[in-house]
């Protein structure tokens, strides 16, 4: 068995004395392992930084075993990532939320797209954050736990939305609320592409976001909880817009 795919590289751990056990992500093979021969030279170290972008070739005697990779670099993002800790907060989030939510060997086309772009945006950190909460939904939205936010979930209509079912992830406006309202998530306008989009009101959707990644895709994922490079970056972005 063998295929030829570009990936975006999640992790690294050493396999042995020369050899590591690459994690990738592609657009063909979805989320996949496999041992690369050589991978603590001197030579590959500086190439096999979280987030680089490699052209990867696997191989393997039979398609259930994890296989070797043999990788070359396509272009490294680590450096943009080292030279602003929110950047680099963000980078970590975005790799570790993709080992976590994505089952192996599952190709996720769409998702793999807008990930690349996503990674491809760190030297602009201006627009960065905003981008990131784009992906998040998208990445909920790829595993089956889309939010609904295009009328309200009681009344159907469309106007005066600043609510969010914790339940269903559909809207609510103010008016279906009623009674419930304590009990629901808030929907600030850029969750809806609506408004100047500041960081403190991304933080506040990635509040909303976050519910669902831990009371929805975590537990339909097993016991481990979502991973805490997540909250890392929600820190450091709230920093920031203080």
């Amino acid at each position: 068995m063998e295929w030829r795919d570009t990936g975006i590289l999640l992790s690294t751990r050493k396999h042995g004395e020369t050899s590591v056990i690459l994690e990738v992500f592609t657009p063909d093979h979805g989320r996949h392992l496999g041992v690369m021969k050589g991978g603590t030279s001197r030579k590959m170290v500086p190439h096999l930084q979280p987030g680089a972008q490699l052209d990867l070739r696997w191989s393997a005697r039979l398609e259930e075993h994890m296989g070797a990779f043999r990788a070359e670099p396509e272009r490294a993002r680590a450096h943009l990532a080292m030279a602003n800790r929110l950047m680099l907060s963000g980078l970590n989030a975005v790799l570790a939320l993709l080992s976590f939510s994505l089952p192996e060997r599952e190709p996720h086309v769409p998702l793999y797209r807008r990930s690349e772009s996503l990674l491809d945006l760190m030297g602009q950190p201006d627009l960065w954050p905003l981008a990131y909460l784009r992906w998040e939904m998208s990445l909920l939205e790829d595993l089956g736990f889309a939010l609904d936010l295009a009328s309200c979930a009681v009344t159907g209509g469309t106007e005066d939305l600043i609510y969010v079912s914790p339940k269903t992830g559909r809207a609510v406006s103010r008016s279906g609320a009623g009674d419930w309202a304590p009990r629901l998530l808030p929907l600030p306008p850029v969750l809806l592409g609506q408004g100047e989009a500041s960081n403190t009101e991304i933080v506040q959707a990635l509040g909303t976001t976050g519910h669902f990644f831990e009371h929805h895709l975590a537990p339909n994922l097993g016991d481990d909880p979502v991973p805490e490079a997540r909250a890392r970056f929600i820190d450091q972005l709230s920093r920031r817009a203080e």
